[in-house]
């Protein structure tokens, strides 16, 4: 569609700039003040109504166009990540959500649609969506899409369940050297819960990951460790998976409480995020507009391929709306997502491109579904998902 192609191609200096620009700036989870402030700016200037702290969170924001009986989102993403920035790629994913909003403002109407973009801050392990879909932001929403960077072009997502848990143990301090009897040690409940871990993982199906780090060690090295902490994550292929598996892991963590005579706290940092339900109708329309722009898919389950298993909080998304979650590649190999080199590679003209063809690929979808009147009936009809 002429008009689309051409807002996108109008829009591209600022969508390139709003790339770059989260990318120079990264904050991580629930910090994006700078880039939820600068993506929902962008949205303003292309005539969408922007409301700031969605479903009470401060770096939320949604942003419509558009009075059509069928209601489409658009999903942006831009936190970091600790340590590592943009490696993966979350400032393609908000300029490409900004793009996709520039070619269809001026079509909105004329199809019968109304667009919204969806803001959502903390994907990295905060589960934002989870929480605005819980808080009824999603409501009156028929379908939703966004795209993801990776290694190569993916069309359909196939990420893992999991469940994101902050671990403790409290022992009891004590001088290492003069008085180690009267101490409890909180590092070797860690110890002894990695190495339940690391033999658990030989009886686990080959659908699980289970890693995780110790953020918190002890203070001193001639004092025993009174204070641990942690962060670990559970994968598993689907929640009901996730739901068996889960205690099992747990049960290392009460392992090494026991054997080291410490206590031990267990919470989750985010609701758990689900497996992918990905909706065939939109996933074809979105495959036949990437290749005609040129774009060419990877197949399922190759190296390159393998981003499509990282977990999202889109998925909770899915189980509620028809939902697409493509990979878009920006030529980063060897690098792979949450790698420095990938972070690099998000800034590159391959990335830039890939900012472009994501914006057109999801604008282009969604003119697709809503001048075809079987997805159009089958998307807004009752209880579609």
């Amino acid at each position: 569609m002429r008009p689309v192609r051409e807002a996108v191609a109008k829009a591209a200096p600022e969508l390139l700039a709003l790339s770059h620009r989260i990318h120079a700036n990264p904050e991580v989870a629930w910090e994006e003040e700078k880039a939820a402030r600068w993506t929902a700016y962008a949205l303003d200037d292309l005539g969408y109504d922007v409301v700031t702290g969605t479903a009470g969170l401060p770096t939320a924001f949604t942003a419509t166009v558009g009075s059509g009986p069928l209601h489409l989102a658009i999903c942006a993403e831009y936190d970091a990540l600790p340590g590592l920035g943009h490696a993966c790629g979350h400032n393609v994913i908000a300029a490409a959500a900004v793009g996709a909003a520039a070619g269809l403002a001026p079509v909105a109407d004329e199809l019968g649609l109304k667009v919204t973009v969806f803001g959502t801050p903390a994907e990295e392990g905060g589960g934002g969506k989870i929480l605005m879909l819980e808080r009824g932001a999603f409501d009156g929403v028929h379908a939703a899409m966004m795209v993801h960077p990776g290694p190569a072009d993916v069309a359909e997502a196939d990420p893992y369940a999991v469940a994101h848990l902050k671990v403790r143990y409290h022992g009891k301090a004590a001088h290492a050297a003069a008085y180690p009897e009267q101490g409890r040690n909180a590092a070797d409940a860690f110890t002894v819960a990695q190495v339940a871990i690391g033999l658990l993982r030989q009886q686990l199906p080959s659908t699980t990951r289970v890693h995780g780090m110790v953020t918190r060690g002890g203070e001193a090295p001639n004092a025993i460790p009174e204070l641990t902490e942690g962060r670990w994550y559970v994968r598993a292929g689907s929640l009901e998976e996730l739901s068996a598996i889960q205690p099992r892991v747990e049960k290392c963590f009460e392992a090494g409480a026991l054997a080291s005579a410490c206590d031990l706290e267990v919470e989750p940092e985010s609701r758990p995020y689900s497996e992918f339900r990905n909706d065939a109708g939109m996933l074809a329309a979105y495959r036949q507009a990437a290749e005609s722009l040129g774009r060419t898919f990877e197949s399922s389950g190759s190296p390159a391929a393998r981003m499509n298993r990282a977990s999202t909080d889109m998925s909770n998304v899915s189980r509620v709306l028809p939902a697409i979650h493509p990979y878009l590649g920006i030529n980063s190999l060897p690098a792979v997502n949450h790698q420095e080199e990938f972070a690099a590679a998000c800034v590159t003209p391959d990335a830039d491109r890939a900012v472009l063809d994501g914006a057109l690929g999801m604008a282009l979808t969604a003119v697709a579904l809503a001048g075809d009147d079987r997805e159009r009936a089958r998307l807004t009809a009752p209880g579609s998902r």
